[in-house]
């Protein structure tokens, strides 16, 4: 195994007081992959600017002056971003996602295929 000697040991990186994390999995599972460069951005600010729970109420001046985007460029960021399950957003609320994903049960297999005539049976309450 190498061993990680710090460059500048004096600055070595520290958790801080305030509450903000990146999830490795991001990396990790691809799903960075699947980001424009100004969705990575965004990602990046509203990772940064949550709260606990992900939430900020950052408006899309402040964004868009911090990341040196214009009004498509956000737009299009947050769509990324609400398109591949990183985000969600309710203006003017954002909510960085848990990259956990709630498992939806399969619907069972029926035992046997119906026919068009016990379809059809179902459907209209009897005899077609």
């Amino acid at each position: 195994m190498v061993q990680k000697i710090p460059i500048v040991p004096d600055r070595v990186r520290r958790v801080p007081r305030q509450f903000s994390w990146v999830d490795h999995r991001l990396v990790r599972e691809g799903r960075i992959d699947n980001c424009s460069h100004p969705a990575a951005a965004l990602y990046l600010f509203l990772v940064t600017v949550g709260d606990a729970r992900g939430m900020s109420y950052y408006a899309d001046a402040s964004i868009m002056g911090r990341l040196s985007m214009d009004p498509s460029s956000l737009k299009q960021a947050r769509g990324n971003l609400v398109h591949v399950g990183l985000i969600a957003w309710k203006k003017p609320l954002y909510q960085v996602l848990s990259l956990d994903e709630e498992k939806v049960a399969e619907p069972e297999p029926l035992e046997q295929p119906l026919s068009l005539k016990q379809i059809l049976e179902k459907t209209l309450g009897g005899a077609p």
